[in-house]
């Protein structure tokens, strides 16, 4: 689930650094987050309703003995406490997409965003899938977010900065046409789903917060094929593009470290 951009009062903000020992402790929670985006991706199809893909990552939250991130969530960007614990954004829908009553239909793009807690960790991930006969434009957009995580993922290294990941996503994401929306975008990761830093979708290089070791941010992508412009629907949670165009989101949940950046999410 995205952040939202706040205003911020003070001069100083805190942000936590985990020790190697603390990643580790942070590996079971990323592997989770990865085993059910990858069982959701698989589980999509013509036919399947949404609140079915929302109870099976449910159980395997469950049966994990993990706590979800969304069901209690409510920031005051959402007009109440989530209730799900997926977000599910289907075609012109592209964050904090809410489960509904809603069979998946041939053609239809599908991002799912999911957060979990296991241990006392939190992970954060997101991907996008066609359902059924895919468009090549959707193909193209979703391609796109891909993209522009990885070479997000890339610089988050030792020594550099936060413009350097903002930057990197947006120069993949303008090189292919795409305009790109700042209100909604990464953020630390750690005992809670969202902390310091955010992490903005288009920066410039070299400006920013000194990336150090232990740093561990969910860096994620998104994009609306024909506006950067969003409207929310009466559901008070489920953020659409202004012109019913298409929205993908591509999400990890990265490590900076002095090996370079460890994808604590990665899936198979």
């Amino acid at each position: 689930m995205a952040e939202a951009v706040v205003a911020l009062h003070y001069r100083w903000i805190v942000i936590e650094l985990r020790t190697p020992r603390e990643l580790d402790e942070m590996k079971p929670a990323g592997r989770l987050v990865a085993s059910v985006l990858t069982a959701l991706r698989e589980a999509a199809d013509v036919g399947v309703n949404l609140l079915e893909l929302d109870a099976l990552a449910h159980r395997m939250i469950k049966d994990a003995g993990a706590e979800s991130c969304y069901i209690d969530y409510h920031p005051s960007f959402g007009a109440s406490p989530f209730g799900k614990v997926l977000c599910t954004s289907v075609n012109d829908a592209v964050l904090h997409g809410l489960p509904h009553d809603y069979t998946l239909a041939d053609g239809d793009l599908l991002s799912v965003d999911f957060a979990a807690s296991l241990d006392g960790w939190v992970s954060d991930s997101a991907l996008s899938v066609v359902v059924g006969t895919p468009r090549d434009e959707d193909l193209r957009l979703i391609e796109t977010t891909e993209r522009a995580l990885a070479a997000g993922i890339e610089q988050a290294r030792p020594g550099g900065k936060l413009g350097d990941i903002s930057a990197a996503i947006a120069d993949v994401c303008h090189g292919a046409g795409y305009r790109v929306n700042t209100q909604f975008g990464g953020h630390g990761v750690g005992r809670a789903m969202h902390g310091e830093p955010h992490v903005p979708n288009d920066g410039r290089a070299g400006r920013g917060l000194k990336l150090r070791e232990g740093l561990v941010i969910a860096i994620e992508p998104w994009l609306m094929a024909g506006t950067d412009q969003l409207v929310q629907d009466a559901d008070g949670w489920t953020l659409r593009s202004v012109d019913g165009s298409r929205g993908a989101h591509s999400e990890h949940t990265v490590a900076v470290t002095g090996d370079g950046p460890l994808v604590l999410t990665a899936r198979s």
